[in-house]
């Protein structure tokens, strides 16, 4: 392969090579913290159970801006369905190809090759630096980016801004860029009955008729409206289980498990409250877990807003559509410290799938954003 490739490019390539599945890093954060201690980064690894974390800082003062990323990709599925070896990061065709060229080893090695820059040309810059790394982003582990913030805000280090690398653009790198996400919960709802047989219901009761009319009551609400940034919350059944394997029984108990998307207009207390009692209007004997997956979070004004937008329109000619839209991203256990958090990364249209890729002039164009988003905040 040709030695002109940019080194943005090199780097990506050397981190898809690594076959990091979650939550296994697989050398990736020592690659990046050797690039990184030779320019006066102090470099500390946190490993918490199976995670593999990594804070890296440049300066002591505030300002302190922190690019959020990950290592970890998610299974690639069956190789021979690839058109290139998922982790032997191929350039072709225009293209760089493999698991994480997109989420998010390309958005980290941007990052990487942006405090590089930065830092050479800045070196007594204002502020602090710093990029925080997980292995465990795809599994959703408390030992990833929420352990490494409930540390750094114990320890008083608290980030003014926060840029997350993650896949937020459409067509071209910066046409939208995500200064907020809904928040997640998840139920898992176990409704008991009587089992008996289906020709004497009278000596039977069949959970599988609650269960069905929670959902159907859950489903009717109108949870909220929404606002301005966030559209109105979403209720979706993911999975029902009932049965005993005969179509003659009536069965002992039923299950399910139903998420709630939803904006700042709603609360994970109240859904919580509201599920409670739409469960006790139907059934006595009914279990129900919760899953608080990340409360919603909004950058709706500020320095890095107006950055961002500047930053992306000097390399685009055209400013970012700023949106809320997606799942959710490690952004949620940042910004709750107060810190103002923007997503901002490479075209999202392969994400998770087979032959994951983006555009070879999409990386070189992030790292021109990242670095004027430093300048623009730093110097």
């Amino acid at each position: 392969m040709s030695t002109t490739l940019p080194a943005v490019i090199e780097l990506a390539r050397e981190l898809i090579r690594r076959e990091s599945i979650t939550p296994d890093d697989a050398g990736c954060q020592d690659l990046l913290r050797e690039r990184l201690e030779p320019l006066g980064f102090s470099c500390r690894p946190m490993p918490f159970g199976e995670v593999s974390n990594l804070w890296a800082r440049h300066g002591t003062a505030d300002p302190l801006f922190v690019f959020a990323g990950h290592t970890d990709v998610v299974p690639p599925g069956t190789a021979s369905d690839w058109r290139y070896p998922p982790f032997a990061a191929e350039v072709a065709d225009g293209f760089l190809w493999g698991r994480g060229a997109a989420d998010m080893k390309g958005g980290l090695a941007a990052m990487t090759c942006a405090l590089e820059e930065f830092v050479r040309a800045a070196p007594e810059h204002s502020g602090s630096v710093a990029l925080l790394v997980t292995s465990a982003e795809e599994t959703s582990s408390p030992d990833g980016t929420q352990r490494v913030m409930q540390e750094l805000v114990a320890q008083g280090e608290v980030p003014t801004w926060s840029i997350v690398g993650e896949p937020s653009s459409l067509e071209q790198v910066g046409d939208q860029a995500r200064h907020g996400r809904r928040g997640s919960i998840t139920f898992r709802l176990r409704v008991g009955g009587v089992q008996g047989h289906v020709a004497y219901p009278q000596a039977a009761d069949n959970p599988i008729h609650r269960l069905v009319a929670i959902l159907a009551e859950l489903q009717r609400r109108e949870w909220d409206t929404g606002d301005r940034d966030f559209p109105s919350s979403g209720f979706q059944v993911v999975s029902v289980n009932a049965g005993v394997g005969a179509e003659n029984v009536i069965p002992p108990e039923a299950s399910a498990v139903f998420n709630f998307r939803y904006g700042p207009a709603q609360s994970a207390e109240a859904l919580q409250k509201s599920v409670s009692e739409v469960v006790a209007a139907y059934s006595d004997c009914c279990e129900i877990e919760v899953h608080d997956a990340g409360r919603p979070f909004i950058t709706r004004s500020g320095r890095l807003l107006e950055a961002t937008a500047e930053a992306v329109e000097s390399q685009t000619g055209s400013r970012p559509v700023f949106s809320t839209s997606g799942g959710t991203s490690d952004g949620r256990f940042i910004a709750p410290a107060g810190v103002e958090v923007i997503e901002l990364g490479p075209t999202n249209s392969t994400i998770h799938a087979v032959d994951e890729r983006i555009g070879l002039d999409e990386l070189p164009r992030l790292v021109a954003m990242y670095t004027r988003i430093l300048q623009n905040l730093l110097v």
